[in-house]
């Protein structure tokens, strides 16, 4: 996402090198990572990191926000959720994931592939186009974003939006009104069910452990 606030402290840093150790031992041709969490538990800071420390190591890992591919608009979203129920849509459905398939199986292809990203400010949708006929990885992030098929690493970040209300004030989320409490609670119930598919997790304490 265009212009998103990245809070990136030593703990980012420490956890990123073991993920990238983690990928150096199993690295392949065309590799994909993704890391789920809830909202404010570092997925964007994470993925940063991991791929500017992928770099050092000659590899261009691209990274992916699933936020950018929901298939409501960002200035429409609060209001779709309440006209629809908050419980009843907030959740992996409102993922397109055949348009994020398509991303993966073009960077799969190495193919020239255009995609949806949110600029921040102006909360419009824009078309990022990358040739990706150079780039060694992906690496994912969003609230399912292990869920994604084809991923090598799935990273899930076990802290809940209880323990990142600082996180999320900091980086300018929403305000917590009552919509916005529902929307993070109905969110939680959705990430906890991925956390199965995890093969690496980030605990509370913000230590790397495998699973």
């Amino acid at each position: 996402m265009l212009e998103d606030v990245l809070l990136i402290e030593e703990k980012h840093r420490r956890v990123a090198a073991g993920i990238v150790e983690e990928i150096l031992k199993n690295k392949k041709e065309k590799y994909i990572v993704a890391i789920s969490g809830e909202s404010g538990s570092g997925k964007s800071e994470l993925t940063h990191v991991v791929a500017k420390l992928l770099r050092q190591h000659d590899i261009f890992a691209k990274p992916i926000h699933l936020d950018n591919f929901f298939k409501t608009l960002p200035l429409e979203r609060r209001a779709w959720r309440e006209e629809h129920g908050i419980a009843n849509v907030v959740g992996i459905n409102e993922i397109d994931w055949e348009a994020v398939q398509q991303t993966v199986d073009n960077f799969k292809a190495g193919r020239t592939s255009s995609m949806p990203c949110v600029d921040l400010v102006t909360e419009q949708v824009d078309t990022l186009t990358t040739d990706f006929k150079t780039v060694d990885m992906l690496v994912l992030d969003g609230l399912y974003a292990v869920k994604t098929e084809g991923v090598d690493l799935h990273v899930f970040i076990e802290l809940t939006y209880h323990e990142t209300k600082k996180a999320q004030r900091a980086r300018g989320k929403e305000k917590a009104d009552e919509n916005r409490l529902q929307t993070l609670e109905a969110e939680h119930k959705a990430v906890q069910s991925l956390r199965p598919k995890a093969d690496l997790l980030v605990n509370k304490d913000y230590e790397l452990v495998k699973e």
